[in-house]
């Protein structure tokens, strides 16, 4: 067996560009993305409240971008809408450089949050046309691991930077991060990717996904499950620091160890489950997160002593449904999508990632309040939920998430 299929690659050969590309746009990212709040504040000298607001005005206004690509997605190419958030986000970065008013920061903000929005709702529909008959899911689990490494190379070099003290390491980090969409962009220009002819011959009209009721249910479903993933990064900073007696610093290590997994593991997870029903492989992952939820939870009832075990033990379980979630959904949402359309579908399903990361601060906090447990409980229940209904959607239209393409 060659070494590239038993480590559950794809054939790579001529779309090396895309794969750089990918990693170069979540370097980027790592390093500046987390310094961004700080950057207006420290930088452009404004309030942080203000800034805040700037920021979540910003994405909020985002959140119609994955419904007006799905209208243009297979007419324009994912491929070109790609490369235009690329650039889009490039230049963002630039005005973030160069300004310092709240109108125009605020007006780079909302280029940049509909240039992601942009990209995440093209990125798969690109990584589906890119791939050979057959390696779809592996195309996914690679992508996904390049971004990952990326991103946790980016917050590494942040790090860095921060050591460096005075306004330098911000005014650094956003350079870097332009030129890193910049040069991403420009790598995609020599990516030409070839549709199957499956796809290029079925010229059909493309269904309406507004009564495509199984595929809506999938969404809905994903959704949860996204919020179960998304939790971690809201909910286990403020968990160690305000209830559990622990170091604070176990909080970047345990962060940074679920970038590893999902950064070295996704195509592994997909060489030992593409034989298997992918349904069923997102339904293991909501149950290892309804696990975790549980562990999380018993961490205030638990003698000092077995704390930082069970934490650890917890976040294994995090990480492992993790990696079967993220080499997966997408996989799902594209072989349950119609050939013709799928463009659009794939676009739409990224509202399960935009609804999340709107839900889980508020989701987090407010539980939170009310007992340091409740959230962590609250994701149990909600993965449980998830896992009820894809189950049973399996049950009830099995060819579903079977390939259509």
């Amino acid at each position: 067996m060659p070494a590239a299929t038993s480590l559950g690659l794809p054939n790579v050969r001529g779309r090396q560009p895309l794969l750089v590309a990918l990693a170069i746009d979540s370097f980027g990212g790592g390093c500046a993305g987390p310094l961004l709040l700080l950057y207006f504040v420290k930088v452009a000298d404004i309030p942080l409240g203000t800034a805040g607001l700037l920021l979540t005005v910003a994405t909020l206004f985002s959140i119609t971008a994955p419904a007006a690509v799905g209208m243009v997605i297979d007419r324009v190419g994912p491929r070109n809408l790609v490369i235009g958030a690329q650039f889009a986000q490039g230049l963002a970065f630039t005005g973030f450089f160069f300004g310092r008013s709240e109108w125009l920061l605020f007006l780079c903000a909302l280029v940049m949050t509909t240039g992601q929005r942009t990209f995440w709702s093209a990125i798969f529909s690109l990584l589906a046309d890119i791939a050979d008959e057959g390696d779809r899911d592996r195309w996914f689990g690679l992508g996904g691991m390049m971004q990952a490494g990326g991103f946790a190379l980016g917050g590494l070099a942040a790090g860095v930077l921060l050591a460096m003290g005075g306004d330098a390491p911000f005014l650094i980090a956003i350079a870097i991060d332009a030129m890193t969409f910049f040069v991403a962009g420009l790598l995609l220009l020599r990516l030409h990717p070839s549709h199957h002819t499956e796809a290029a011959k079925d010229t059909g009209p493309a269904p309406l996904l507004r009564k495509d009721k199984p595929f809506l249910v999938l969404i809905g479903a994903n959704t949860l499950l996204a919020l179960c993933m998304m939790t971690i990064g809201v909910g286990l900073p403020v968990y160690i620091a305000e209830a559990l007696p622990v170091p604070k610093w176990l909080v970047g290590v345990l962060l940074a160890a679920t970038s590893v997994v999902l950064a070295t593991g996704q195509t592994l997870v997909v060489r030992h489950t593409e034989r298997r029903r992918r349904m069923y492989v997102m339904v293991v992952a909501g149950l290892a997160w309804a696990v975790w939820g549980l562990l999380m939870a018993s961490l205030v009832h638990i003698p000092e002593g077995f704390v930082v075990p069970v934490l650890v033990l917890a976040t294994a379980f995090f990480a492992f449904g993790d990696v079967l979630h993220a080499a997966t959904n997408n996989a799902v949402s594209a072989a349950a999508a119609p050939v013709v359309g799928r463009g659009k579908y794939l676009s739409y399903w990224q509202y399960s990632f935009t609804f999340a990361s709107v839900l889980a601060p508020a989701f987090f906090a407010q539980l939170f309040e009310l007992d340091h447990e409740l959230p962590w409980l609250a994701v149990s229940v909600v993965a449980l939920v998830a896992c009820a209904a894809i189950f049973a959607l399996d049950r009830a239209v099995p060819h579903l998430a079977t390939q259509r393409a």
